[in-house]
Order: C-alpha cells, then sequence, then structure tokens
C-alpha cells in the first residue's frame, strides 16, 4: 500500500494545489459567493465518487489482462476472432492506441503545471519571488529529466514516505478550517452541485473543466495495477487518499467562504504563515514524484508499443536490477523535457497551463468506457442490457467533462491533442511500413518447405559450429540466410531459425515461452513467444532453450542478422512523406544486436536491400 502511494497517486495528490483556484480565479472561474463554492464542491466531491471509486476502482480495474491494466491493456483483450467484423476490431484498437498515445501529451504537462503550481508557493511568502517562480521551475524540471538516466531505484523508497506525508498534512490543513466553518459539509449533498449548474448555465458548465482537475490521476490507479495488485489501490484509497483529498477541498472552500480575496491561491492559505516554507518544499517534492510516475508511464508506454511493432527498436536502459519498471530511453526523455520547460516558458503560469489540462484524460477517459463495453459483452458475456447501461451512465459522467474540456482548444488544450495526433501518426505509419516490408520480403524468400527440397537436392558445404539467424516470420526463410549461403557457400551444421512473436498478453509463463520445430538437416524452428510487457534478452532465450533439450552454446553460436537497406521506390503506397518519414525512422532504430543484448564480437549483420513501393509478389524468389 505505501508503495502504491508513492507512485500511484502522486499526480492525483497534487490537484490541491490549483483544481479549486482555477474554478475561482482561472480564466472559466465563476464568483466567489457562498452557493458557488458550496456547488463546486459538491461538484468535486461527486466527481471524486463516480469517476475514481465506482468507474475505475469498481469496474474498469476488474478488465485486467492477466494482472496488468491500462488502455493498451484493455485494447488487447479484444481479439480478432471475437469480434463480429474485422473493422470494428481495429478500430477499437486503433482507438485504444490514440488513448496511449494521449499519455505522451499528460506527460509534458503534469510535470509542468504540478511543479509551477508548487513554486508559485513564493508569491505567498512574498511577491519578490516573482520573477524567479519560472526560472526555479525550469532548473527543478532540468534536474528531474537530468537524473533520469540514473534511475529512481534507491531514492524510490522515499516516495511512499513523503506522498503519506503529504497527504496528512492536507488533511490536517483542510481539517483546521472545516471546524472553523463546519456548514461547508452540506456540500457532501448532490443538489447542491446540481443547483450550482442550473443557475449559473454556460459559465457554470465551463467550471466543469475546473473541476475535473480533481480526477486527473485516475488514469494512473488502472494503469499502475500490474504493479501493485487491485487490493493495496483500492484499500489505500478509502483509507487515506479519498478522505484526504475532501478535507483539503472542503477546508478550502471553508476558507474562501470567509476569505474570498485568497481565490488567487486557496490551498496556500489554508497553511499557517510560519509553515508556508515547509509545506512548499513538501509540495514540490510531491510534484517531482508526481512528475516521475508519469514520465516512467511514458518510458514503458514506449517499450510496449516497440513489443508490439508501433516504434521502431530504441535503446531501453533498466536502470535498477530489482524493479522490472524502472527503464530510461532517452529519445523520449529529451523529448519530453524539451517540450515541458517549452510549456512552462510559454503560459508562465499554471492557471494558464490549466487551460490545456484535461482534455487528454478526458479523451481517455471516453475511450476507456468505449473499450470497457466490449469487454464486457465478449470477454465476460454480459448482456447488451447490463453492459450498455453501465456505459451509458459512464458516458454521462465522462462527456459533459470532455465537453467541458474541448471549449479550451484555442486556449491550449489543442497541445496534448496535437502531441498525441503526432504520436499515433508515427506509430500507424511504423506499423504500415513494416508491415509492407514483410510482405516484400515474403514474396521474394521461398517457405520452409520450398527451402528444405531445395537444401536436399543441392546440399552446401556444411561447417561445424551453431548459428542463429533472426527471422520476422515463422512460415519463410530469413533473407540473410540465403544471402549467407550465397556469397558464402557454406552453412553451420546447426542452424536455428529464431522467431519472437510478441502476444496480446502482457507477460508469457517460460513454461509456454519457447517452441520448438525440428526441420531435419540440423536446422531447427524457434519460435519464442513474448509479452508486450516483457524485453526479449538473448541469454535468458538461451536458459529456457537449454531447458527444451536444445543445447545450443551461447559463447560458441554466432548470430546472423540482418540489416536493411531502404529506399523509397517512385510510387510508394503509402506516400513520399510517410515513406521518407518510415526511412528516417529506420535509419536512425537501435540495431538488433543491441536490443536483442547479443553479445559483442559474436554477431554478424548481413545488407539486405529493399525498397519501399519498389518490389512485386511476381519477383523472383532469392536461392543460393
Amino acid at each position: 500500500m505505501l508503495l502504491a502511494l508513492g507512485v500511484v497517486f502522486g499526480d492525483i495528490g497534487t490537484s490541491p494545489l490549483y483544481a479549486i483556484r482555477e474554478c475561482f480565479h482561472g480564466d472559466y472561474s465563476v464568483s466567489v459567493t457562498h452557493a458557488n463554492v458550496l456547488g463546486v464542491l459538491s461538484l468535486m466531491f461527486w466527481t471524486l465518487l463516480l469517476v475514481v471509486m465506482i468507474k475505475y476502482l469498481s469496474f474498469i480495474m476488474r478488465a485486467d489482462n492477466d494482472g496488468e491494466g491500462g488502455v493498451l491493456a484493455l485494447a488487447a483483450l479484444l481479439k480478432t476472432r471475437d469480434m463480429s467484423t474485422r473493422n470494428l476490431h481495429w478500430f477499437l484498437m486503433g482507438i485504444g492506441l490514440f488513448a496511449a498515445c494521449l499519455l505522451y501529451g499528460d506527460g509534458m504537462i503534469t510535470p509542468a503545471i504540478s511543479v509551477l503550481s508548487a513554486v508559485e508557493g513564493l508569491h505567498v511568502i512574498t511577491p519578490f519571488f516573482d520573477p524567479y517562480i519560472v526560472p526555479m521551475t525550469i532548473l527543478i524540471l532540468s534536474g528531474l529529466f537530468v537524473l533520469q538516466k540514473h534511475g529512481t531505484a534507491r531514492v524510490g523508497r522515499l516516495f511512499g514516505p513523503i506522498i503519506l506525508l503529504w497527504f496528512l498534512v492536507l488533511g490536517l490543513l483542510g481539517t483546521f478550517q472545516i471546524l472553523r466553518h463546519p456548514q461547508v459539509l452540506v456540500a457532501l449533498f448532490p443538489w447542491y452541485g446540481i443547483e450550482f449548474l442550473l443557475h449559473n448555465h454556460l459559465p457554470g458548465f465551463f467550471v466543469l473543466g475546473a473541476v475535473f482537475l480533481v480526477a486527473t490521476g485516475a488514469e494512473a490507479l488502472y494503469a499502475d495495477m500490474g504493479h501493485f495488485g487491485k487490493r493495496p489501490i483500492r484499500a489505500i484509497w478509502v483509507i487515506l487518499v479519498f478522505p484526504m483529498l475532501v478535507l483539503n477541498y472542503f477546508g478550502q472552500g471553508a476558507l474562501l467562504l470567509k476569505y474570498p480575496e485568497l481565490s488567487y491561491h486557496p490551498f496556500y492559505g489554508l497553511v499557517p504563515h510560519w509553515a508556508v516554507i515547509p509545506v512548499l518544499i513538501l509540495a514540490t517534492l510531491a510534484t517531482i514524484i508526481a512528475s516521475q510516475a508519469v514520465i516512467t508511464g511514458a518510458f514503458s508506454l514506449t517499450s510496449q508499443a516497440i513489443q508490439l511493432g508501433y516504434l521502431p527498436r530504441l535503446r531501453i536502459v533498466h536502470t535498477s536490477s530489482s524493479q522490472m519498471g524502472q527503464i530510461y530511453v532517452a529519445p523520449v526523455n529529451w523529448l519530453l523535457m524539451l517540450c515541458t520547460i517549452g510549456l512552462v516558458l510559454g503560459f508562465k503560469s499554471s492557471s494558464k497551463l490549466a487551460a490545456a489540462y484535461g482534455v487528454a484524460v478526458t479523451s481517455t477517459m471516453l475511450i476507456t468506457t468505449t473499450l470497457f463495453y466490449f469487454v464486457a459483452r465478449q470477454r465476460w458475456g454480459w448482456s447488451r442490457l447490463s453492459s450498455g447501461l453501465v456505459s451509458i451512465i459512464f458516458y454521462m459522467v465522462d462527456l459533459p467533462f470532455f465537453f467541458a474540456n474541448i471549449i479550451k482548444i484555442m486556449h491550449g488544450a489543442w497541445f496534448p491533442l496535437a502531441i498525441a495526433g503526432i504520436f499515433f501518426f508515427v506509430m500507424l505509419t511504423w506499423k504500415q511500413g513494416r508491415e509492407q516490408l514483410a510482405g516484400q520480403l515474403k514474396s521474394i524468400t521461398p517457405k520452409l518447405e520450398e527451402f528444405m527440397a531445395m537444401l536436399r537436392k543441392d546440399p552446401p558445404t556444411r561447417v561445424n559450429g551453431q548459428a542463429i539467424f533472426l527471422t520476422g516470420s515463422h512460415r519463410s526463410i530469413p533473407a540473410i540466410l540465403l544471402h549467407n549461403m550465397r556469397h558464402n557457400k557454406i552453412i553451420h551444421s546447426q542452424v536455428a531459425l529464431l522467431h519472437f512473436r510478441t502476444e496480446e498478453i502482457p507477460r508469457v509463463p517460460n513454461f509456454e515461452k519457447v517452441e520448438i520445430e525440428n526441420l531435419g538437416s540440423g536446422l531447427r524452428l524457434v519460435i519464442v513467444h513474448i509479452g508486450f510487457m516483457e524485453e526479449p534478452r538473448i541469454a535468458s532465450i538461451f536458459s529456457l532453450l537449454r531447458d527444451k533439450g536444445l543445447d545450443f552454446r551461447l559463447e560458441q553460436t554466432s548470430f546472423f542478422l540482418g540489416r536493411e537497406r531502404l529506399t523509397v521506390g517512385p510510387e510508394p503506397r503509402m506516400g513520399h512523406f510517410r515513406a521518407n518519414l518510415f526511412l528516417f525512422l529506420a535509419r536512425n532504430a537501435a540495431d538488433a544486436a543491441t536490443f536483442f543484448d547479443v553479445p559483442q564480437g559474436q554477431s554478424i549483420e548481413i545488407g539486405v536491400p529493399l525498397q519501399l513501393g519498389g518490389r512485386k509478389a511476381s519477383d523472383k524468389k532469392l536461392c543460393w
């Protein structure tokens, strides 16, 4: 529970820094009146109850993919054979992938708004610090991203205690104000929120965009389910997080009832003057931890996308020997850093940043509801009435928040959507390009049966030794094997064709991971099944091969890897722009030896010339 507290609840736990303020001091705020304060508090309480506790903790978290959560894991539950039509399946996978791409936009805005809102507490001490708020925020964020390559394993054990202290302080600060103005507790009744919306009309609807800030981070509860399990996340929410958040929000509301002029930063208005600096330091630490969780989530998403074939191979560094989730992806890290700092420089205040916040999360929540309906229907066997009724209730909550946020599109809300759109475009381009190349390779390489017949008819020279050829298809011969036989006129006495197949589950048990087929003439086909959250490592594969009776010695094996020499044909099917983008991604992808952790000095790369839009299925097949 303590570990889950430090990782899962950092984002939602730092919302009190800016959520109430945006309702009464932001671009779409309402006046600080008794009725408005009670109405906003009522909406916040029921948002936490309906969205977080009922939707996510009670229903969505039931949709686990072998224990793993998150929108990609949810989409992967929908198998092709379960869908009534193939087009519907790809549509659902597509929106699931787009929802995952929204995490990149969220990963840029969350650190910016969280750290900036914490550092803005310096204004409460004295306006003298105002010119230094943005530079200090940039300095903190720069340090956070620079330290990513060293990992957070050593300091990670402090995350839980720090966030625990943060939530206790939140509850304590709110309780003092509630005791002074207990009448604020009447906002627990829902009709105060309903009356607020009816009385304020359009401005009241706009405020929903700020009210929703209390629920940002709800997706993290689901996405991190695989790391901690359902029970600890649910338990710590009920025991600590939910009560402390409600106490703090109601405490800020009680403060505004008496001091409406403090709406520019009601959170720090709760803090006694002597405690402002310690609370500011604690708030900064809490926002750094919340940012760390989002950055780590972006790294994990990148790793999953690579395994599923939506991104080119990138060098993934494991920063912890004991925690699988602690990884570092340099290009993603520096991209997040540049965009996050750019957001701080561009918006200059957390209040303006709040206008861009929420669109990514509400869009993801809508997609999650859609995917949940189909999972309930097809995986759990729910009737149309049951799954439809639950989903309609979720839509009734999600849609108002979505439209209240989407109207801020010209005030910065376009940014996370644009980032998601760019990543989505890149992923689809890479996926389509790889499929086209795979089809081209299939058309010019013989099938296994044809190759074995040629091998028996015209046997090449055999040399003692063990060799592994990586292949993208388990039913055809890799082009690198044919090129090697054509130019070197030899083949090793023991050859294994190694094919990695990514399954639509997070992890594959070791006893199901390896399949071995004896093809004869010293050739074997090895199919390795890996989950989309696993990373293929040659050393671990060799240990599994020995358990299956295939005695290949890692230190004595030669690894043959293909390096595609790509060019763009005159009329590529995906268009010249996307074809050149694919070419750029392919040239900057990590080499196979690094990605699969092949021992240095034992890999041999053979170039395979391919052309996007250049070859046709009728081309002559390769042979030796």
